[in-house]
This record gives structure tokens, C-alpha cells and sequence, in this order.
């Protein structure tokens, strides 16, 4: 049994009706016909840097962002450096990779592994931060960034229709 949708009446005064998640759902819809067409979501890799303490925090936050507009986070291994990080970049099946740890530890190890992920045939790398200068890294995720935006840039980088 189908249930009718609740009428929804023009507002008479007060606060306008916003749907703040449309733009999600369509992200999300995007996601969908992909996985209904090739049997996959899009994905991305989490390229977790140093140990769990200097990572979690900010791999938590990337994950959750990608998968907010339907893009399946890959974080396995839980942790990559320099040497691993292609390996197991190609080994994801992905397109798109995400840098994550401390400020400390991309101010160390950030450059040599986005370039490593560039190396193996990352399209795009991302690092969950403020902005900075790091070699080889191509955008930034972080809170108050426009979240809709870059998700939508990363779908349609992927080819995601």
C-alpha cells in the first residue's frame, strides 16, 4: 500500500520552506544510476598518513563528505606512507584519493605520497585540511568548504552523469 504525499501548503507568513538537502539527494541520485549502471559506486581512497591518532580524525571527516554525495570511501590499508601508497592506491580500484593526517605530518610526508598517487594514476588528490602548499595535491576538503561543489566536481570527474 502506497501512501499519499502530505500536501504541503504555501507558507502564509513566517520562515520561508527551504529543502536544504535537494542538492545531496541529487548527488546521491547521481551515485545510484552509476551503481545501477556499472554494479559499483564512484569511489575515492583514503590515504590515511602516520598512526590512527594523526589520521582518524580527519579520515572520519573525509569519508563522511564523500559519502555524502554517494561516493564510497576506500580505506584499506588503514595507513599508507611514501612507499606504500601507490600500491595500494591502485589496488582500490579508484580514481580519486584523499590525503589524511595531522598538519604536522603532511608538513612531512604529504607531497612525496600525493605524488606517488599522481604516480600510480590518481585524476585528482584531495587532502582533508585548510589549503596549504603541498606538492602534487590538487584540492582541499575542510569544514566550512562548499561541500556541494566539490562533491559535484568530483562526480563529474569521475564521469558520474
Amino acid at each position: 500500500m502506497e501512501r499519499k504525499a502530505v500536501p504541503v501548503a504555501a507558507p502564509q507568513g513566517g520562515l520561508p520552506v527551504v529543502r536544504r538537502d535537494e542538492a545531496f539527494e541529487e548527488l546521491r541520485a547521481r551515485s545510484d544510476a552509476h551503481l545501477a549502471a556499472t554494479g559499483r559506486r564512484p569511489r575515492v581512497f583514503i590515504a590515511a598518513l602516520g598512526p590512527a591518532a594523526a589520521h582518524t580524525a580527519r579520515a572520519s571527516f573525509a569519508a563522511n563528505l564523500f559519502q555524502a554525495g554517494g561516493i564510497e570511501p576506500v580505506h584499506e590499508p588503514l595507513r599508507v606512507d611514501a612507499s606504500s601508497a601507490a600500491a595500494a592506491f591502485a589496488a582500490s580500484g579508484t580514481d580519486v584519493a584523499c590525503l589524511c593526517s595531522s598538519d604536522a605530518l603532511y608538513a612531512e610526508q604529504a607531497g612525496e605520497v600525493a605524488e606517488a598517487l599522481v604516480s600510480a594514476g590518481a585524476q585528482r588528490v584531495y587532502l582533508a585540511g585548510r589549503p596549504g602548499d603541498h606538492p602534487g595535491v590538487d584540492e582541499y576538503v575542510f569544514a566550512g568548504c562548499d561541500v556541494v561543489a566539490v562533491l559535484s566536481s568530483v562526480l563529474d570527474r569521475m564521469g558520474v552523469a
